[in-house]
């Protein structure tokens, strides 16, 4: 195989302009429905017209508040608090919240994000280790943090440890004394000045007590814009260099840029801070970020490792799309498919781009090939590039991988085409019966871009397979390539007369 054939999917168009009969399809569709009990959620979906083929806004991104704490201090109860409901799951027993959960909301006209966090502890091991890498993520992230301390405890030795990590990452933070449900307990809360993190704001999440008072000081220190959160649309398009050590990280970002921007070295690992480098190709301007190396789970790496494995984890998801670098004279490994996992997880947009391909014989070409068929066969999707770092050669041919991998980031399908066409799909291939019954896909609709995500509505459970076996098929019909899409089903059953 030589560098003209290396495989690169021909860019699809979402499809032919919506035709009257899909429009009455979808009508049909939609009316039958009304059969069926559809929560107040499940309708605003339904009738949302941004799935009839608007795009995505592209507004400037919210700011990012986070909520962090040592387990059971109250942090969901006070995000139920602020939210107004009870979204966040709460539990007398700590530990209930594991993953960064993120909700928009708004105090005194102004809209944030604010992302629950499980709790955080010191030398944690195991699963707690991963609620505190989590935890972590969050604070990098974030705009400003909010530190929820129980004042009816007082500061503890877990505490502390929060204080010296949200001292190094430098974001303002806004001290909440929980569980002080009256003035008795407000002397407690003054106990906490000594945390050295500024005025201890006394709060009951769980009654609201003093919750406003608090919201107004985090308003005080949070920007118009999120600096550190999620990317932000209409500036340069942020790509993430990832894959596991000594692979070419630096050596391309040097290449790209013209310049020994990074440290470059067969020593692995020489990389531990992301490194952002606004680079000319293609005619446009991007922004590169050069990552550390992914050497093994983030759970299991200690130290600097495991704090390069968080920044890592935290460029990623201020990207937009990732290029995964693999080392073509090295087989693939486990390592090279849990990076391409992460990005997957992340819902960025994926291009595999294969390095030191000018340094491989017909054989290793061969080899090569029958690896990717067996390791990636999860990735059939994602835009392939062969380049050579060192020489720079192809890496031009970046630049369609990474437009095309966009392009079906941001796709949306029309909500009358798309059921149109699963309409069809489901009318030539039925879903299997079992246990004598026949699941039917009701409506679909796409519920957001970045990454495509789609909602179906059936009246019973639609199995892995024929979910697997439909984006399949939507990525035939749509194309998709260089991004995952995610299907969710929602079944509901007819209303009782």
């Amino acid at each position: 195989m030589t560098d003209e054939t290396a495989r690169m999917p021909v860019r699809a168009a979402p499809g032919d302009p919506v035709s009257p009969d899909d429009t009455s399809v979808e009508r049909a569709l939609r009316a039958g429905l009304a059969e069926f009990d559809l929560s107040p959620e499940d309708r605003a979906l339904v009738e949302d017209q941004g799935g009839a083929g608007g795009t995505t806004p592209t507004g400037p991104p919210l700011p990012v508040v986070a909520v962090v704490g040592r387990p059971n201090v109250g942090k969901s109860s006070l995000v139920n608090r602020v939210l107004r409901r009870r979204e966040a799951v709460v539990e007398d027993v700590p530990g209930v919240t594991r993953d960064r959960v993120s909700y928009e909301t708004e105090w005194a006209g102004r809209r944030f994000m604010l992302v629950d966090t499980g709790g955080w502890v010191a030398d944690a091991t195991g699963l707690h280790l991963r609620v505190a890498e989590q935890a972590e993520i969050a604070i990098e992230l974030a705009d400003v943090v909010v530190f929820v301390v129980d004042a009816t405890v007082g500061a503890t030795d877990d505490d502390e440890a929060v204080v010296k990590l949200l001292r190094r990452s430098g974001k303002p933070v806004v001290l909440v004394a929980n569980k002080v449900d009256d003035e008795r307990g407000e002397s407690d809360a003054t106990m906490l000045w000594n945390l050295g993190l500024g005025q201890p704001w006394p709060v009951s999440a769980l009654h609201g007590r003093g919750s406003g008072d608090a919201l107004d000081a985090v308003l005080e220190v949070l920007p118009e814009v999120s600096a550190h959160g999620a990317y932000a649309p209409g500036g340069p398009r942020r790509v993430a260099l990832l894959g596991r050590p000594n692979v070419g990280k630096s050596s391309l970002l040097n290449k790209l840029a013209g310049t020994d921007r990074v440290v470059v070295d067969d020593v692995a690992g020489t990389t531990r801070d992301p490194v952002d480098e606004l680079i000319e190709l293609g005619g446009r301007t991007w922004r590169f970020v050069d990552t550390a190396g992914i050497r093994r789970r983030a759970h299991q790496a200690r130290g600097v490792d495991f704090y390069a494995s968080l920044r890592t984890q935290a460029a990623l998801e201020k990207a937009e799309v990732a290029i995964v670098l693999i080392d073509a004279e090295q087989p693939i490994a486990e390592q090279d498919v849990r990076v391409i996992q992460q990005v997957i997880d992340a819902g960025r947009a994926l291009v595999i781009a294969y390095n030191k391909w000018d340094t491989l014989d017909e054989e290793r070409r061969y080899y090569l090939e029958r690896e990717i068929e067996q390791e990636l066969v999860q990735v059939p999707w994602a835009p392939r590039v062969n380049v050579s770092a060192r020489t720079g050669r192809h890496v031009d041919r970046l630049v369609p991988g990474l437009e095309t991998a966009l392009d079906s980031w941001d796709r949306r399908v029309p909500t009358s085409r798309l059921n149109a066409f699963l309409g069809a799909v489901v009318a030539a291939h039925p879903h299997p019966v079992r246990g004598g019954k026949q699941p039917r896909i009701l409506f679909a609709t796409q519920a957001s871009t970045r990454p495509p995500r789609f909602v179906l509505f059936a009246s019973g459970f639609i199995e892995a397979g024929y979910r697997r076996f439909l984006e399949r098929r939507l990525r035939e019909e749509f194309g998709f390539e260089g991004t995952p899409i995610e299907l969710s089903v929602r079944v509901r059953e007819r209303r009782r007369r």
